[in-house]
């Protein structure tokens, strides 16, 4: 059967009919998709596109010359929408979140196939119907050139999407085609690069997520232990909370490995034993990394660490060297001094606590737990109005901190205010 070709300026014109209807589905349908994948960590970019005339002209006559009957093809990616993801999981969970959001009629991941030996670019690609929310109210039936109902959602890396773009620029938009063996084994070469550095991101995003979550644990155990010592303080009469003793520790169930390991593996190694309760073993390990001697922001960062480990300990005099060693080392670390006067306020060394948090709150006024503990040790010298000026101090910043207002009314009782 002979086709008959299209009448082109026919079709240019009822496509453009549609374009205003098309845009204002694409306006719509990237807020629907940001507020879905709001909950998503990263910082994602939803990029839409309706589809020019002239290309969708080309894919008509490509679709045309693959129908037996010469019934007008339906080309279903007018409307694009784009997702671009920092990282590799990010696409995972979008990909998730279109399958159960969208009534998906295809799903192609380009570049699967591909060989180590080949180029082109890796993306997801959803063929979905609009969901009766969005853009309904545009859609035009009556026209068989827009398939409004139907569109394209893409989901890639950033890299992903800078190689789809260059190859886009290079290879299809110039209509060349690499033959000569040195350009095919150069643009195999971008492309294998970035994909290798696609997983890269990923693996230290993912080692980042299991280093916060340690030093996250760690911090917890830390201030759990300072909490508890607060309880007492208000308390009158409390006397010392700690002895000077050594915690008992619980059983050992991994081996000190400190060969072949970079300080990132190392502190990671010792972050995990610290929040296992091998507070020793932690110790080891950054007692190792110290002696590697690093630059001074990781020798100020392992000795703050080392300090928290000995204070788990009830090694205080130990844990204030180190403490007051992390300061040396970086005049700017207010946490250092901070946590130098939590022991010293344990030790009920008052007057020393309160020097450490000054120390503290000048390198960083915005502390309203430094502002706490400051009042505390003002509270125990009888320094009823300089501790109820920090308590008010602490609430201006955060008025939701534990014990606060129970300090304060024990404030002003004694102030019989």
């Amino acid at each position: 059967m002979r086709q008959v070709l299209p009448d082109k300026s026919a079709l240019q014109k009822q496509y453009e009919a549609d374009l205003p209807a098309r845009e204002l589905i694409v306006k719509e349908l990237e807020i629907y998709i940001e507020r879905l994948v709001s909950g998503i960590p990263s910082n994602l970019t939803v990029k839409g596109r309706v589809k020019s005339f002239k290309s969708f002209f080309k894919k008509y006559l490509r679709y045309l010359g693959g129908t037996s009957d010469g019934t007008p093809p339906i080309i279903p990616d007018q409307i694009g929408i784009r997702i671009v993801c920092p990282f590799i999981e990010d696409t995972l969970s979008v990909e998730a979140l279109i399958k159960n959001n969208f009534n998906v009629t295809e799903v192609e991941r380009k570049g699967s196939s591909y060989s180590f030996k080949e180029f082109g670019y890796e993306s997801i690609h959803f063929l979905v119907h609009l969901p009766e929310e969005v853009g309904g109210k545009y859609i035009k039936t009556s026209n068989e050139s827009f398939t409004g109902d139907v569109v394209e959602i893409q989901i890639r890396t950033i890299l992903q999407d800078a190689w789809a773009e260059v190859e886009h620029e290079l290879v299809y938009k110039a209509e060349f085609r690499p033959y000569d063996l040195p350009m095919k084994r150069k643009l195999a070469a971008i492309n294998a690069s970035l994909s290798l550095a696609d997983t890269i991101f990923q693996e230290i995003r993912t080692y980042q997520r299991h280093f916060n979550k340690q030093i996250g644990q760690r911090k917890e155990s830390f201030f759990k232990k300072v909490e508890d010592a607060a309880d007492l303080f208000l308390s009158e009469g409390a006397g010392h909370l700690f002895g000077a003793s050594r915690c008992e520790e619980p059983p050992h169930d991994i081996q000190v490995d400190i060969r072949n390991k970079s300080i990132d593996d190392l502190l990671l190694n010792a972050l995990y034993a610290h929040h296992r309760g091998l507070f020793s073993d932690a110790a080891a390990y950054y007692s190792f990394m110290l002696s590697l001697e690093p630059d001074k922001k990781i020798t100020s960062l392992i000795y703050k660490h080392r300090g928290m480990a000995f204070f788990a300990q009830s090694l205080y005099e130990d844990a204030i060297k180190d403490f007051s060693l992390s300061l040396k080392f970086d005049e700017k670390s207010y946490q250092s001094a901070y946590y130098c006067g939590v022991v010293h306020l344990v030790l009920q060394q008052y007057t020393a606590a309160i020097d450490d948090f000054t120390v503290s709150i000048t390198i960083n006024s915005f502390q309203p737990y430094c502002f706490y503990r400051r009042a505390e040790a003002y509270y125990h010298l009888k320094d009823y109005p300089q501790a109820l000026a920090d308590c008010e101090a602490a609430l201006a910043l955060d008025h939701e901190i534990d014990g606060v207002l129970k300090l304060k009314y024990m404030l002003l009782d004694k102030l019989k205010m």
